[in-house]
């Protein structure tokens, strides 16, 4: 496919600035982006100097640009030029609008003036700063569009935060064209938050009034006129189209699926290696933070996680909880041989980890430290009792000494009690309602508990003095990562999970999981399993959910390894490679319009 455009901008609030999700949007197709547009390709977001340390590697401005920067900072703009440290380093403009601020009154005149949106009340860090520096971005595209006028430039903005970008070009008649894109409607994500059934009552829905009751208004006006004003209107995925549809009163012109860049995954044979040495990690931790209670057989467990937000509708993690309560009780009357151990991996106030698993890794650690010392010494022991045809009792390998001190040590690491269901102390544990729903469901980690949960509300950052696994590691450790969103636009969780070689599941109110259903039909292995949350009650959804995860826990080695080959594949499907045509469509359809 032909790119029509001569330069192509990406203006972006998450450009150099992890905030969330659109961060991973825009630096993993920044690569095939660039194959396009080579060095016509610029990405635009805000500069912040603590946050950029790191990301952006600044460079001299040259060519047209040098003295388009030296007119804006007459105006208080001060633009930065240099590269994004992604891979590819794209081209990166970081705008600076500290100083730029004395406009915010003048900005939100002209977007009343000229669009009709009421931003009378709003809050300075959360809606007027973003669309300050977006207006000083248009003014940064106007200049380029005045001294490159024999050039056909195209421009996308990625969510309401860049608006005033768009805004100002199009009250401005810039001849740039324009690509609006809505990763997850303002309005839809809000009411979703406030336990609204939002997908059975959306033809009810007024949505100008419900943003003014919600307090919203200046961001959902915003949006709206972003969509009905770009040559080119796009969301993610087809569950937010009809979202947008119904709340902005455009349908969109395109749909941008998310992706991935899927080669910088480990193949299948690397995910197998590492699955096994980063299952051991995860399960000596299990030996610390269980063991001292009882014992279960840990050859015969399995690791099932959620992940993300704290956003316990949202995410769907108060239906995983009620589905591994299920599950915990449908194991039990089966006599499963399996155990199940749910890490919840969500980060909320955490504080320090309790005392108790510090001392429990303590006592591990010397009882596993006394071993080591001795391990050539046993390793002989070992080997000369198999070749003589010893009884290889504990006291024939350790011998009499030893065993003794050894017998102290563990008896010191025994506890009496329950293992805790959250590895920290938290500010707000009265009030967590992840906690809630843990005790609510009776998952209290009794012995006789086929399904043990961990709540780990920090980020998995690799060095937590617990797992000391990082996001991707602790995936690759599990066996299967559950998802069951009740709104996500997109949902990279259960995508990321599959490129890493796990299955996972999703659901068919999520953007990926439509995505997959559309591409799959299989009954058994399907890899990445979509749960059906569509027009159901919860009850219905959480029986579903607990029998899946209690057919996952009946399959065979065999059959778990076919798992992860189709989610593998699966996943493989998102690629950017594949992707990345539908949003030069979007591109070229915008620069038609110029």
């Amino acid at each position: 496919m032909e790119t029509k455009a001569n330069l192509f901008f990406e203006v972006s609030w998450e450009v150099c600035n992890k905030v969330g999700g659109i961060y991973t949007v825009v630096s993993s197709k920044a690569i095939q982006t660039s194959n396009f547009y080579k060095d016509n390709y610029f990405l635009i977001g805000p500069y912040f100097r603590n946050k950029c340390s790191g990301e952006f590697e600044e460079h001299g401005a040259a060519g047209f640009l040098k003295e388009i920067f030296e007119k804006l900072k007459q105006r208080g703009i001060f633009c930065r030029y240099g590269k994004w440290l992604i891979e590819g380093e794209p081209n990166t403009i970081l705008v600076d609008h500290s100083s730029f601020t004395y406009q915010n009154n003048e900005i939100k005149k002209s977007l009343w003036d000229n669009f009709r949106i009421d931003s009378l009340n709003s809050n300075f860090h959360d809606y007027d700063e973003p669309i300050v520096w977006s207006t000083a971005v248009g003014i940064l595209l106007e200049e380029i569009s005045y001294k490159l006028k024999d050039k056909k430039i195209v421009a996308q903005f990625h969510e309401w935060l860049s608006a005033g970008a768009l805004l100002y070009l199009k009250a401005r008649k810039i001849k740039i064209g324009t690509v609006f894109t809505t990763h997850a409607t303002i309005l839809g994500r809000t009411l979703a938050g406030n336990h609204i059934d939002l997908y059975n009552i959306l033809d009810k829905i007024n949505p100008e009034e419900e943003a003014y009751k919600l307090g919203i208004q200046a961001k959902f006006l915003t949006e709206k006129q972003c969509a009905l004003n770009a040559d080119v209107f796009t969301t993610v995925s087809e569950i937010t189209g009809i979202e947008a549809t119904h709340f902005l009163g455009k349908k969109p012109d395109v749909l941008l699926p998310n992706g991935l860049d899927i080669e910088k995954f480990p193949t299948f044979e690397d995910a197998s290696i590492k699955h096994k040495l980063l299952k051991r990690k995860i399960k000596e931790f299990l030996l610390y933070y269980f063991f001292p209670y009882y014992c279960f057989d840990l050859d015969n467990t399995l690791i099932y996680f959620i992940a993300g937000r704290y956003e316990s509708r949202d995410k769907g993690i108060d239906i995983f909880i009620k589905a591994l309560s299920k599950l915990n009780k449908t194991m039990i009357k089966n006599n499963s041989e399996k155990t199940v151990v749910a890490f919840v991996w969500v980060p909320a106030f955490g504080k320090n980890i309790k005392k108790e698993i510090v001392d429990n890794k303590t006592f591990y650690q010397d009882v596993k430290d006394s071993i080591l010392d001795i391990m050539d010494e046993l390793k002989e022991r070992i080997l000369y009792g198999l070749i003589a045809k010893k009884n290889l009792s504990e006291e024939f390998i350790l011998g009499e000494e030893l065993l003794r001190e050894t017998k102290k040590r563990v008896k010191r690491f025994n506890r009496e009690g329950l293992p805790p269901v959250c590895t920290h102390d938290l500010t707000n544990e009265d009030t967590n309602e992840i906690i809630s729903f843990i005790k609510e469901n009776n998952l209290t980690n009794k012995r006789e508990d086929k399904v043990k949960v961990i709540y780990y509300p920090i980020y998995l950052t690799g060095a937590d003095s617990l797992l000391d696994l990082n996001y991707y590691e602790s995936i690759i450790g599990s066996h299967l990562g559950l998802f069951p969103s009740y709104y996500e636009p997109w949902g990279y969780t259960p995508l990321e999970t599959g490129a890493l070689g796990v299955a996972s599941l999703t659901t068919d109110l999520a953007g990926f999981g439509r995505f997959i259903q559309k591409k799959e039909n299989e009954k058994k292995n399907k890899g990445i399993f979509v749960l059906k949350r569509h027009n159901r009650n919860d009850e219905d959804v959480i029986n579903e959910l607990a029998d899946i995860m209690y057919l996952f826990s009946t399959f065979s080695k065999e059959d778990r390894i076919e798992n992860k080959l189709k989610a593998k594949r699966i996943a493989s499907m998102a690629d950017w490679r594949l992707l990345i045509e539908n949003y030069i469509k979007a591109h070229n359809m915008a620069a038609d319009k110029i």
